[in-house]
């Protein structure tokens, strides 16, 4: 059975490498972008990979300086977008032009060269030697375990700019046995576990808040949409109303999506082999009647997670959300009187933070306890947080460099009202 898995790591640039790799990304979203617009033109859209090649590949060569694979990535990458678009208008989804902004190149074998400790990397002018920022050797990470694995092949990669640093998602696969696929998915996954609530679409285990109030905010307005042409009672107002609907499923969707690239974009950049959900029936068992819209936005959510973290080798996962809301992730108590609201406190040691961030953690949690070996142990790599892990045992493990307390460092999140992710304090 091949299995897939993808390992970012972070590399060590000086400024004049930098400053190469900044240049690479701007030509080689240019040319995404490019072949996206070529893409697009008529009433039916290119899809072709071999047509796309044969009618954009001269322009994008006179026009930059990238070379002849990353121009072939770049298309591969367009294609790849426009075929998605074109998938979701079958399936009767709203789904607009792609367009290409985040600094991200995507390089496979032809235009990089992957070794143990560093990569050479091609740029607009040249190649570059780029050395990676690895944690401990005796540290069970991603890295030990896929990296350092003679069983597993380095395929490809795609470069990332975050925060003025520089990563590479390397993408991994190996051909194991069915036995050892059990044992590496239940013994020693790295979770990445996400609440799902109202006022909070998403919060992940790391710390970031997806806010629900552009979803309230959309919906509300929608609704008095509808119930101004319903009064009128006209065939042309009844049009209006079906135009409202397909307007609001279609700026739902698009919202959705772009909160299930974060959370894959959270568990590729944290090493994360498994996503964890609470099961969607205890959602629809928890909310009423009233909130049947956030019901449907939790579904789709759902389902795009788990077909996109499928393109990186990342499993989804349903577990039981009972009491997640209620026990501490910290010391293990559970009480009703735990959780006020978004105020978590917990009534035997006094940890607090937010309720929904509490619960993320405690689902990560529960996927690790369901799925442990059964060792004592608990599993080496656990539940990540927005620094080190949690393992099966609640116990804290620091990042590599930095001694840490008892607990989570930076686990006070509070939220940007505009846009709803978490800070660290």
């Amino acid at each position: 059975m091949e299995v897939r898995r993808t390992v970012p790591v972070k590399l060590d640039v000086d400024s004049d490498d930098a400053a190469l790799l900044r240049e690479t990304v701007d030509e080689f979203l240019w040319a995404a972008n490019y072949v996206v617009d070529h893409a697009w033109q008529g009433e039916y859209k290119t899809t072709s990979k071999a047509q796309l090649q044969e009618e954009t590949y001269d322009d994008v060569r006179e026009q930059t300086r990238l070379h002849a694979n990353l121009v072939q990535n770049a298309r591969n990458k367009a294609a790849d977008a426009v075929q998605g678009v074109v998938a979701r208008w079958k399936q009767d989804e709203y789904a607009g032009k792609p367009r290409f902004s985040n600094p991200t190149v995507v390089y496979d074998k032809r235009c990089a060269t992957f070794h143990d400790k560093y990569v050479s990397l091609a740029t607009v002018d040249g190649r570059i030697e780029v050395e990676y920022v690895l944690p401990d050797d005796d540290r069970d990470t991603p890295h030990s375990r896929y990296l350092d694995n003679d069983d597993y092949e380095v395929t490809g990669a795609e470069l990332h700019n975050k925060d003025c640093e520089w990563f590479l998602h390397l993408r991994t696969k190996a051909e194991v046995e069915t036995d050892t696929v059990e044992q590496a998915t239940t013994g020693h996954p790295t979770v990445l576990g996400v609440d799902l609530n109202v006022n909070q679409l998403a919060v992940t285990s790391t710390g970031t808040f997806w806010s629900g109030h552009e979803f309230d905010h959309w919906r509300r307005e929608y609704g008095n949409r509808r119930g101004s042409l319903q009064q009128c009672g006209s065939r042309h107002a009844h049009e209006n109303i079906q135009a409202v609907g397909r307007k609001e499923t279609g700026r739902f969707k698009m919202m959705l999506h772009r909160i299930a690239n974060g959370i894959i974009e959270e568990a590729v950049e944290n090493g994360c082999t498994v996503i964890g959900f609470e099961a969607l029936t205890g959602i629809r068992d928890r909310l009423s009647s009233a909130w049947w819209g956030h019901k449907w936005a939790f579904e789709r959510l759902y389902e795009y997670v788990e077909y996109k973290a499928e393109l990186y080798g990342i499993d989804v996962a349903q577990v039981d959300p009972e009491n997640t809301s209620r026990r501490c992730s910290t010391c293990g108590f559970t009480h009703p009187d735990n959780r006020n609201g978004e105020d978590f406190v917990c009534l035997k040691c006094g940890y607090e933070n937010h309720a929904d961030y509490n619960a993320a953690k405690n689902i990560g949690l529960r996927y690790l306890r369901r799925n442990q070996t059964g060792d004592g142990g608990g599993a080496p790599v656990g539940v990540r947080l927005n620094r080190g892990t949690l393992n099966a045992n609640g116990e804290y493990d620091p990042p590599a460099g930095d001694s840490g307390q008892s607990g989570s460092p930076r686990e006070s999140p509070t939220l940007n009202e505009a846009n709803g992710e978490a800070v660290s304090e």
